[in-house]
């Protein structure tokens, strides 16, 4: 059996890739060879050969390896019939070649269904389209995506998928931008969000590589997303950190001595009836120092000081040392708590900037709208498993995507008198107490920060 396992192994190999009458040939002459073997042993070599044939190739090229197998292995059988049993007459013979193909035929559909089975459940969408562009082939994630029935889909043209009475009129656009980037202009790779703002990443294999067919798959990639804009986030908060490192001591060393002087020469100023130039200068000295303590505090927060405090106390403390200022731009302000015993141990100081910070933007953003509608604020705290959900919702001016990617930037601002630093520090302060911080936007519809930090039971 070892003689014919090496035998058997390389010659199903090269009829695999080559399908070469020489390679058929050669399953004759084993099978000829098979003497007082039973059936069921060659079924185990052939099966053998194949596993190790598809070990590392996908499931859709596996699924075409073993279909084109059989063709080997029915060869190899009807010469191992003829040779073993010559007394045989024609028909008997014709009528057992029968049997063998019906029993080919039926192990090559198991095949095949469990391959399919394997497709079905992948979390990737799969769809296969013909070289008529008829669609021969969809899997249950894929017509989720479409959020059409699987049955009405399979044998649709691209005309009839577009002009699907079931299909969305966003789902349309998608489909008509995969069509133009891979269809006409071949791309291999598309990535795009939906409206629900998943990163989906589309991969096209052309009909060269599948004998004429097109394969499409659609992967949800928003965690490799979220993963590398976190990463992306960490690196530019260490460059910062080495930048403040570097300079901080250096700028606020002569500011301090510039300031002290500026007050020695005050009198002499007041004397010369200039003593506004001294204010001004004082003013923008402290300005310059405060830049660079929050530069500072964007390198490196201090650690947090933890202790055990009710969400429902400290909320209230914060809208008590906004609600002037609120007044002051016309603003009102709201709270809702769906449950007063929620308790996180926090830095008290530290998430009271955070949450000072956000709202201080939200009055910006309100005022900004000029009066066109009455400023809110609603602020609320609630249970999310095992953290404490704290959003901040304001009806102000919102935000384009740009600014949206571009919030936790160190210096990014769109404030003509703003630092682009105080959202920074506030990432790296709720990242520092086990938390995450998340930002929804839609231009002129208003923004919603939520917080979320570890409850204490």
């Amino acid at each position: 059996m070892q003689a014919i396992r090496k035998r058997y192994f390389p010659a199903l190999a090269e009829y695999i890739r080559s399908g070469s009458e020489a390679s058929l040939n050669e399953a004759t002459e084993i099978g000829k060879l098979l003497h007082g073997v039973h059936p069921e042993d060659i079924i185990a070599i052939h099966e053998e050969s194949m596993q190790t044939l598809v070990a590392n190739v996908e499931s859709e090229e596996a699924l075409k390896l073993y279909s084109r197998s059989f063709i080997f292995l029915i060869e190899l059988m009807v010469a191992f019939r003829f040779r073993v049993q010559p007394e045989q007459t024609q028909e008997q013979r014709f009528s057992e070649m029968r049997d063998m193909l019906l029993n080919s035929h039926r192990s090559f559909r198991m095949v095949k269904n469990k391959y399919e089975n394997v497709l079905q459940h992948m979390d990737s969408g799969i769809a296969i389209f013909d070289s008529d562009g008829i669609l021969s082939f969809i899997n249950l994630q894929m017509a989720k995506m479409l959020d059409i029935p699987r049955k009405t889909l399979i044998g649709c043209n691209l005309r009839e998928l577009f002009t699907h009475p079931q299909l969305r009129t966003g789902t349309k656009r998608i489909l008509l931008r995969l069509y133009k980037e891979m269809f006409l202009r071949r791309s291999r790779y598309m990535e795009f969000q939906d409206a629900n703002g998943k990163h989906l990443l589309v991969t096209v294999t052309y009909g060269d590589q599948l004998d004429g067919d097109y394969l499409f798959s659609v992967k949800d990639v928003s965690e490799y997303k979220q993963i590398e804009q976190t990463a992306y986030q960490n690196d530019k908060l260490a460059m910062l950190g080495k930048i403040a490192a570097a300079i901080a001591h250096e700028i606020r060393n002569p500011l301090t001595s510039i300031r002290g002087f500026i007050q020695l020469l005050r009198p002499h100023l007041l004397q010369l009836g200039k003593e506004e130039y001294a204010r001004i200068i004082l003013a923008e000295i402290d300005r310059a120092n405060d830049i660079i303590y929050e530069f500072l505090n964007s390198s490196k927060p201090s650690a947090p000081m933890m202790q055990k405090v009710y969400i429902t106390s400290l909320l209230k403390e914060v809208v008590l040392l906004c609600d002037s200022e609120a007044l002051m731009k016309g603003c009102q302000i709201q709270m809702e708590i769906y449950d007063e015993q929620l308790a996180v141990s926090i830095d008290v100081k530290q998430i009271k900037q955070v949450i000072l910070n956000i709202i201080r933007n939200a009055l910006d953003a309100i005022e900004e709208l000029g009066g066109e509608r009455s400023g809110c604020i609603v602020i609320f705290a609630k249970r999310e498993g095992s953290y404490v959900e704290i959003a901040i919702r304001d009806n102000g001016k919102g935000m384009d995507h740009t600014t949206k990617i571009r919030l936790f930037d160190p210096f990014y601002t769109t404030k003509a008198e703003g630092t682009g630093l105080g959202l920074s520090v506030s990432y790296r302060i709720i990242r520092n107490h086990g938390g995450t911080i998340r930002v929804t936007s839609d231009m002129g519809e208003g923004t919603e920060f939520k917080i979320y930090l570890p409850l204490v039971e």
